[in-house]
């Protein structure tokens, strides 16, 4: 296990919240002090805004932009921002990213829309994409989404020729499967090795740190930030024995916030369990989301106490 170099946008990515009152409006006094609070972490080298665990499937455009604003000024110059944009329309794609860039974003990564998940033309990829590239002069990001989203998850082809975009800078590599991740991650070092490759399957860290990683986009490093930079930093080192310690803490999280049925609450349980820890006042998730159940929480407290939070 040898050392890697990094990449402009490889190391530790922390994918932040979006906290909310309870009526379910963005809660920007919490989302300041939550972007704060993560970015401070030492190995902690920049952070996602308006991925999935930020709900970006339920913001509005304004609120996408006004998240990116405060968590400029809550993350100081010195953190790098990437800001998810995620449309249906291409046009809109655009001004998003064009939004994303003028609040202070430093690269845009782009979600396929949900549409995707039923029928994927190689063509329209392309087109989504160039929309962004033209909108902005920013970096830009690929997200290769979990082999079980459909059609969602580029097949080998389209992946081939999305890296090799211009200004094609890292992609996050969801897959969410350790065979998956591999194969795409080979792919892409073959025709594109300045891209970063960034792991984001928060189960299979360990597994993909070894496979080789730039780096990694997780929400996981909002609650335990300090053992995902931990197992990075000991897989990097050969550390085999520190690297198996980070993982016991990490993996029961992933299992319980993302390998539990059903993957949709994994959002609401991110912020249960800031909320359980004190680090955020309301729990509160954007509808369709629904409140966990008492069940639900006492499960994610169990956990909390069990890798030693609680």
């Amino acid at each position: 296990m040898s050392k890697q170099p990094r990449h402009p946008f490889g190391g530790i990515y922390a994918a932040t919240l979006c906290p909310m009152a309870e009526d379910f409006q963005v809660d920007e006094t919490a989302l300041a002090g939550h972007v704060a609070a993560v970015s401070a972490v030492p190995g902690i080298r920049g952070l996602l805004a308006n991925g999935h665990a930020g709900e970006n499937f339920v913001l509005s455009r304004a609120e996408k932009r006004r998240v990116i604003e405060v968590a400029r000024a809550a993350a100081g110059p010195d953190i790098p921002i990437v800001a998810g944009v995620n449309q249906e329309s291409s046009a809109e794609l655009a001004i998003e990213a064009r939004e994303a860039a003028a609040a202070g974003a430093d690269a845009v990564m782009v979600f396929p829309p949900n549409s995707w998940a039923l029928s994927l033309d190689r063509r329209a990829v392309l087109h989504h994409h160039r929309a962004v590239l033209e909108a902005t002069d920013l970096p830009i990001m690929l997200y290769q989404a979990p082999v079980g989203a459909g059609a969602m998850a580029y097949p080998p082809a389209v992946l081939r020729d999305l890296v090799v975009l211009p200004r094609v800078a890292a992609i996050k590599e969801g897959s969410w499967e350790t065979a998956a991740y591999e194969a795409n991650r080979r792919l892409v070092k073959s025709v594109a090795p300045e891209v970063a490759v960034l792991a984001s399957g928060d189960e299979h860290l360990l597994s993909c740190f070894v496979l080789g990683s730039d780096g990694s986009q997780v929400s996981l490093a909002v609650i335990v930030p300090e053992a995902i930079v931990a197992l990075d930093a000991a897989v990097r080192d050969g550390d085999l024995a520190a690297a198996r310690a980070a993982h016991e803490i990490v993996y029961p999280l992933a299992k319980a916030i993302y390998g539990t049925a059903p993957g949709g609450l994994a959002t609401a349980r991110l912020k249960a369990c800031l909320k359980l820890l004190g680090r955020l006042d309301c729990a509160a998730a954007r509808p369709p989301t629904p409140a966990l159940s008492e069940p639900e929480i006492a499960v994610l407290r169990g956990v909390l106490h069990g890798v030693g939070l609680l």
